[in-house]
């Protein structure tokens, strides 16, 4: 099979790897269908040795496999399994290489899913989602006018092999044995009783398929039993030491759990009476890495969140799908949480931010964490919804930090939503939802940019089954909610920009060159021009990370760092624990910025999670990361600002997510520039 890519007019062969992780991608749900890990991973072992065969590299019959040819393919999947097999000293049997090779399948599955993006077959989408590029949706890739060059694309080449009459390429009989080891191919097609004898007929039709086919399916149930037995009790962190952490009685919830973490290692439980049981923690950078590959598999949201969809009148909200409905979710709002958006509105975000402080005056005192939070509210959902909201900004952050409260952390009584006071604070959230609507009409809409709210309406009225108008009441209350989460991250920043002065005489240098000329194009904000605000940001990421704790509940059971998690069980994810562990961030308690320069890079792993792993990453992580840098920058601007009081020190409210404490206020020292408005 051969492609054009978009970057070379050389043609590219397309490896059996390659074939059958695009025979297994499920589109619908943006990863491959549900596979057992092992099945997986023995079939791309299998995929390799056969690719290798058909390349006559190695030979191979029933009973042994044989090294021909050492010489490097090119191919990164290819060469690492000739190394292993030059290295044995002995020959052995396809099967026994299928299962040694099993182990190295995850780097091979990553290395193919690059080589496929790059080509320009796959595109990649936030989340580690893939689904088909747009031009590799049609029968002929990339042809060039040559019937030599024209491509069909694999699942239509294997359907006409399965439900045709013709004797397929060797290729895809290989295909088609491997994809039915898996149980695959009747989600992929629909299958009748012809078909599936065909399948069986094909499977068995070549002798290098027959072999591969015959040691992956020899080699599907070992490891399942193997990992139950070898699996370990969970240890137990006695409640009073927990909350005897000196970090914990700060706010301090990645350093503590770090410092669980290498007490009881990796997996551990907490005895917690007012929880009603135990409560079942995971930490570490290897855990993360088992989140972010495989969570998608074996954990979901939606239990813990049905009380916030329910406090909210709705159902099926993004934070609480799952699968193929949270993929297609994701895809449907992706744009509208991109940092494209803002980039096409910079100038409006700018002119928004300077009319907030345009108020602000020299030696003005404020709580630290109202302040951010309203500023980030001003710019932020304008920017959304298209729509001023301040005077409801109260109401709807209450509102939910009582529902988070009350209906998904339950430390507080479920009829505390349900008071007086609560339930005139929930109006605004029917307020808020017909400002959207009675400013959202097609008249009033013309010439201007799409903002979220339209993506959210267009999806809505194209499917009001999957999202219904009951729903919109969150859904356009959630850039105010946003707000908090922003402005919190913001409080944090400002505090530590003040606590260092000489960054902050670098940002303020950085942001004079910036602005020095009127409000930059999108292009001027990248990381070389504000090199120092952006490495800044990044280490208050790792420090204070808003959200520094996931909760899910196990879907499938399941086996993590060798401790089995039981089905209906709800886990902790404590994913940004290992910002504090010096193995991943060495002197991890130190503000440094340099870490994130590329000789170093400490934050290039699942180990750095300031947005979260896996699918349920944050959707607008980009998108913050610009609306942040530019609020600091036009901070260091046109103010000088201190910390006050003069000698507080930094004390952080964990719950519902973490946050300066109340005592922090920041003083407008004088103004810098003037705010041309």
């Amino acid at each position: 099979m051969t492609i054009h890519s978009t970057e070379a007019a050389a043609t590219r062969t397309l490896s059996l790897p390659e074939e059958l992780v695009l025979m297994l991608l499920n589109e619908e749900s943006g990863y491959f269908h549900q596979v057992p890990g092992w099945s997986l991973n023995c079939a791309v072992a299998g995929a390799a040795l056969a690719e290798l065969s058909l390349q006559t590299r190695v030979d191979t019959d029933m009973e042994s496999l044989i090294l021909l040819d050492e010489t490097p393919t090119g191919s990164p999947v290819l060469d690492l399994v000739l190394l292993q097999i030059a290295n044995e000293t002995q020959q052995h049997s396809a099967q026994y290489w299928v299962e040694k090779l099993a182990s190295r399948a995850e780097m091979m599955i990553d290395l193919t899913l690059d080589r496929l993006t790059s080509l320009g077959v796959l595109e990649y989408h936030e989340g580690d989602f893939w689904t088909l590029a747009h031009r590799a949706r049609q029968s002929e890739l990339f042809a060039g006018g040559d019937e030599d060059t024209v491509v069909e694309f694999i699942k239509p080449r294997i359907e006409k092999s399965i439900f045709g009459d013709d004797i397929p390429h060797p290729r895809d009989t290989i295909i088609i044995a491997l994809v039915n080891t898996c149980d695959v191919l009747r989600f992929v097609f629909d299958l009748d009783e012809k078909a599936e004898q065909r399948i069986q007929l094909l499977s068995h039709m070549d002798l290098i398929g027959r072999a591969i086919a015959d040691a992956v399916s020899q080699n599907l149930v070992s490891p399942r039993s193997q990992a139950s037995s070898l699996t370990k009790a969970i240890p137990n962190l006695p409640l009073r030491r927990m909350l005897a952490n000196r970090h914990l009685r700060k706010g301090n919830i990645p350093a503590a759990f770090a410092d669980f973490a290498e007490e009881c290692g990796p997996v551990f439980q907490v005895k917690a009476p007012l929880y009603g049981g135990a409560m079942t923690f995971i930490v570490g950078p290897q855990v993360n890495r088992w989140v972010h590959r495989y969570g998608r598999m074996y954990l979901r949201s939606g239990d813990y969140l049905r009380g916030l969809e329910s406090a909210y009148h709705a159902s099926g909200l993004l934070p609480a799908l799952d699968g193929a409905d949270h993929f297609r979710m994701r895809r449907a709002l992706r744009s509208s949480y991109s940092r494209a958006r803002l980039e096409q509105r910079i100038g409006e975000v700018c002119n928004d931010i300077r009319n907030h402080m345009n108020s602000w005056n020299d030696g003005d005192s404020w709580h630290a964490v109202t302040m951010c939070r309203r500023l980030v509210n001003a710019h932020l959902t304008p920017l959304l919804i298209s729509v001023q909201a301040e005077d409801l900004f109260d109401d709807l952050v209450a509102y939910k930090i009582r529902a988070l409260k009350t209906q998904v952390i339950n430390v507080m009584p479920k009829f505390l939503l349900k008071t007086r006071g609560m339930k005139k604070k929930a109006k605004a959230i029917g307020v808020l939802r017909d400002r959207v609507l009675d400013s959202h009409t097609a008249a009033q809409r013309d010439g201007c940019p799409r903002d979220h709210a339209d993506d959210v309406l267009s999806l809505h009225q194209s499917d009001p089954v999957f999202l219904p108008e009951s729903n919109l009441r969150f859904i356009f209350s959630a850039p105010l909610l946003a707000s908090t989460y922003s402005g919190d991250q913001l409080c944090f920043m400002v505090y530590s920009m003040i606590s260092h002065p000489d960054i902050y005489a670098k940002i303020r240098a950085e942001a004079d060159t910036l602005f020095e000329h009127g409000d930059p194009n999108p292009e001027d904000v990248n990381p070389s021009t504000i090199d120092v605000t952006h490495r800044f940001i990044m280490e208050c990421f790792r420090l204070y990370p808003i959200v520094p704790m996931s909760i899910r509940n196990v879907m499938n059971s399941c086996v993590v760092e060798d401790y089995k998690l039981p089905i209906g069980s709800r886990v902790f994810i404590a994913q940004t624990a290992s910002h504090y562990m010096s193995e991943v961030f060495p002197d991890p308690h130190t503000f440094d910025i340099d870490r994130y320069l590329p000789s170093r890079g400490e934050h290039r792993t699942p180990a750095y999670a300031p947005f979260g792993l896996g699918t349920h990453g944050c959707l607008g992580s980009h998108l913050v990361e610009m609306q942040l840098a530019l609020a600091l920058l036009m901070l260091a601007h046109y103010f000088e600002l201190e910390v006050a009081p003069a000698r507080y020190k930094l004390k952080i409210s964990a719950f519902p997510s973490m946050s300066p404490n109340k005592k922090l206020k920041f003083t407008i020292a004088n103004r810098r520039h003037e705010l041309a408005v």
